[in-house]
């Protein structure tokens, strides 16, 4: 049984309770002003948190290890580009 909480018990507003601050790790391509980016936390071997940079207070939202590299695969293969001129 995974030690996070289930989907019932699930606050995005608590969730940042399950990992180390200094985890947190932003893309490389953000903006240097701290744009439009999340960060990150791979810290734990189970689960990983996303989160908005612009917000000190952001809610994190956690998802299970297989989700995250599912997530990833999709994005490598282009599932959330957008179209030509959008």
């Amino acid at each position: 049984m995974a030690d996070y909480p289930s989907l019932q018990d699930y606050d995005p507003n608590t969730a940042e309770t399950l990992f180390e601050d200094a985890a947190w790790e932003k893309s490389f391509a953000s903006e240097p002003n701290g744009g439009n980016c999340v960060e990150v936390n791979l810290g734990r071997p189970d689960v990983v948190g996303v989160r908005d940079t612009k917000l000190p207070a952001s809610p994190v939202f956690v998802f299970g290890r297989g989700e995250w590299e599912a997530f990833l695969v999709a994005v490598k293969a282009g599932q959330f580009d957008l179209p030509p001129g959008a």
